[in-house]
């Protein structure tokens, strides 16, 4: 079987949705978990694009609000793949928020979602590879293995954790933690 390879352009996906009142949280603005939602399905069809099979979310990388969506804002997300690996694609989903009255715009959201590809029978399967062809396409791969990195350290770092009890009171010390240890 030979190789295939796609440019992210071929699976760019955009979608802008009307913030309505029904998104809405208690204090007016658009609930969090509805953006979680709408970024889920985006970097499903995006994965789904490139991969041309039926994809499933693997992790999702940090999601840092970074300023709140109103109610009658027009909400754009633009994904497009950064990186793959053998069954797996991590897609970049960019969020903006735009005032249709005033066109101002606000970056909302950045998060990166890992989508593993399945085949009919539910199993991984290969993705075609990435074709690279701007320094911005080269810039999010490099930064996708970097982050694959440093997850793997991070992941190595908590699953060998030890409580050290001695050392870590002191470091309690500095946060906003109150220790009464049971006696028993």
């Amino acid at each position: 079987m030979n190789k295939t390879y796609k440019h992210a352009s071929e699976s760019e996906v955009t979608l802008s949705q009307l913030m309505l009142p029904s998104h809405s949280n208690f204090n007016g603005k658009i609930h969090g978990g509805f953006i979680l939602s709408v970024l889920d399905q985006i970097a499903f069809a995006c994965a789904s694009k490139h991969s041309e099979n039926y994809c499933v979310t693997a992790s999702v990388d940090r999601v840092d609000f970074l300023n709140p969506v109103e109610v009658g804002e027009l909400l754009t997300l633009k994904s497009s793949v950064n990186y793959v690996g053998r069954t797996s694609m991590v897609v970049g989903v960019r969020v903006e928020s735009e005032n249709i009255q005033t066109g101002h715009k606000k970056h909302c959201n950045s998060s990166y979602f890992t989508m593993v590809a399945k085949n009919q029978d539910g199993e991984a399967t290969e993705v075609p590879g990435l074709i690279l062809k701007t320094e911005n396409d080269i810039r999010r791969f490099i930064k996708n293995i970097k982050r694959r990195e440093l997850r793997q350290q991070h992941d190595k770092t908590f699953n060998d954790f030890q409580l050290d009890l001695e050392n870590h009171l002191q470091l309690l010390k500095n946060h906003n933690a109150k220790v009464e240890l049971d006696k028993h």
